[in-house]
């Protein structure tokens, strides 16, 4: 349905003419919201996740052990520590249940401010300001080679030893891939990826056929060895910039469950800061 902008201008006036405050700034092309409507938005969004939340609940009739959890993810978290911090809760309370999305880490933290997500579990740099970071761990970033691999075993490698071997990166935008390009920039390489991919999955196998070496998180993967890798951590300042987080709505009173799995995503990701 279509509606006339006309008519979402009346809308904005008469909210702003009951708050008693200016909402918007406009501009020839568009408008943006000042701090009083930033403020309001906000308070809106917690409004109506807890009200989703609570009519759920009456709904349902669930009680403390029954809920549903949604989360947010970036890719470097999909392949052990969130689904073993789901199974290692259900375990503990079997009627929780879970829905998961892997997005984009813009993408994860805008769910959670939006409400839609209740924890964001994601990669950041430089402070967060629409969320709660419940958990903030610096992960270097790491290359992943085959065993027997010239670079395996060693303590560091810097950027131009890695730009000597076919390269599997993420696309351009995500964390690791800019953080890679700036590394690269600072000393006055070149360089051209051999794949582009985000998928973790993808790129262990592109290692583990001989393609080339693939960048990575480090997030404490037991056993890499045993997956036919090996991790060597990279030696460049600016790699140490990322974040993994662990992201809620500010002032949102989450339900029970979620509450209860932020602390045990907090607990986990925490020991597996790998590198100091």
């Amino acid at each position: 349905m279509l509606v006339a902008p006309s008519a979402i201008s009346r809308q904005i006036a008469k909210l702003e003419a009951g708050v008693g405050v200016l909402l918007f700034v406009r501009h020839p092309r568009g408008m943006t919201l000042t701090d009083a409507g930033s403020r309001l938005l906000a308070h809106a969004r917690r409004s109506e996740a807890e009200s989703a939340a609570l009519l759920t609940e009456l709904r349902t009739g669930g009680g403390a052990d029954a809920r549903h959890v949604t989360v947010a993810r970036s890719e470097g978290f999909a392949r052990r520590l969130v689904p073993h911090a789901m199974a290692t809760f259900r375990h503990d309370h079997p009627d929780v249940t879970f829905h998961l999305d892997r997005v984009p880490h813009q993408e994860a933290t805008r769910r959670v401010a939006g409400g839609i997500a209740d924890i964001a579990v994601t990669y950041a740099m430089g402070p967060q300001h629409d969320v709660r970071v419940e958990c903030s761990v610096a992960v270097p970033m790491a290359a992943i080679v085959p065993p027997g691999h010239p670079l395996a075993g060693r303590e560091r490698v810097g950027p131009a030893e890695l730009c000597a071997y076919p390269l599997a990166l993420p696309p351009t935008g995500t964390t690791q891939r800019d953080l890679f390009d700036t590394g690269v920039q600072l000393e006055n390489l070149t360089f051209q990826p051999a794949l582009v991919c985000d998928a973790m999955a993808t790129k262990y196998e592109f290692v583990r056929s001989g393609g080339g070496i693939a960048l990575v998180g480090n997030l404490g993967d037991p056993a890499p060895v045993a997956e036919g890798v090996v991790y060597t951590p990279l030696d460049q300042p600016v790699f140490r910039r990322r974040e993994a987080q662990v992201q809620t709505m500010p002032g949102r009173r989450l339900p029970w469950a979620a509450t209860q799995f932020t602390g045990l995503l907090v607990s986990l990701l925490r020991p597996a800061e790998p590198m100091s």
